[in-house]
């Protein structure tokens, strides 16, 4: 996968993580309280369908061009409610282009007055735009950090309650591990909060391996959630994507399962197409 997640945004692995999240911030605004929003990787924070980057690639046509304009059944739609009404709102705040949002726009557009988004990026680049889509709101602070490092020193946060999205660029050896290891440090720093991993699905023997690791954390709450196009048969190809939720809000499993297999079936480019909702812990 290349670094760059302008090549990749609105892909159909974007759409599994985008309306996950989105349903869980809806739950975190269930409660009156404060939340915390910590984005390891986080982009560009909004992304041009119609740019070159987006356009060399084409992939958004398979994820939320496959969507758009297309009615599910009730319980799909549930799930892709609030997904949708963020990218409704920023088309109309910005009529006549083609704009995606990625995890920071969604969650800043979903955000109360009193939560807080904290946003790691890397790429100067994409830190400057990430800055720029992000303009002046005071709840949002961007820093040009790897996420890896913040993930260390910034929890747990003041508000002793809100989300950590981990969703690195797996462009190099290890990742998963990597990954899983960066879990479970966090998680005994800040054992409450809801934590979601995002990784690409290719080899099934990284996936047990990955699974495996994540179980072994000590993690008291896990739900394992994945959206697969077609059967993984080419370790080489991307057939799906999953989250590993750590703490889920409790509704989150019974609404992905009713929901999430005709969202599978939509985005389905071969045999195998399907979803997987799967408690690890905490049954």
């Amino acid at each position: 996968m290349n670094y760059r997640h302008a090549f990749h945004a609105g892909n159909f692995a974007d759409v599994l993580k985008h309306v996950v999240l989105a349903l869980i911030v809806r739950h975190l605004n269930a409660k009156p309280s404060p939340w915390s929003y910590l984005d390891t990787h986080a982009g560009c924070g909004i992304y041009d369908l119609e740019g070159e980057q987006s356009e060399r690639t084409g992939e958004w046509r398979n994820g939320v061009g496959r969507l758009e304009g297309r009615r599910l059944g009730d319980a799909a739609e549930a799930l892709l409610a609030p997904w949708r009404e963020v990218i409704a709102g920023l088309a109309a705040d910005h009529p006549g282009g083609r704009l995606y949002p990625g995890s920071p726009e969604i969650v800043r557009r979903m955000a109360r007055r009193e939560d807080r988004l904290r946003l790691c990026e890397k790429h100067p680049k994409d830190c400057a735009a990430l800055s720029e889509a992000m303009g002046r709101d005071r709840r949002v602070k961007v820093v040009e950090i790897d996420g890896w490092t913040a993930l260390n020193a910034w929890l747990p946060p003041r508000e002793r309650r809100g989300l950590v999205l981990i969703d690195p660029p797996f462009e190099e050896p290890g990742e998963l591990r990597r990954m899983a290891d960066a879990f479970s440090r966090a998680q005994r720093i800040w054992p409450t909060g809801v934590y979601a991993l995002w990784r690409p699905i290719k080899d099934p023997a990284d996936t047990r391996a990955f699974l495996d690791a994540i179980r072994a954390s000590g993690a008291a709450k896990l739900l394992r959630v994945e959206l697969l196009v077609r059967a993984p048969s080419d370790p080489k190809v991307l057939s799906g994507s999953g989250l590993l939720i750590a703490n889920p809000p409790w509704t989150l499993e019974a609404d992905l399962r009713a929901g999430l297999p005709e969202v599978a079936q939509a985005l389905a480019q071969g045999p195998g197409a399907a979803a997987v909702v799967e408690t690890l812990a905490g049954a």
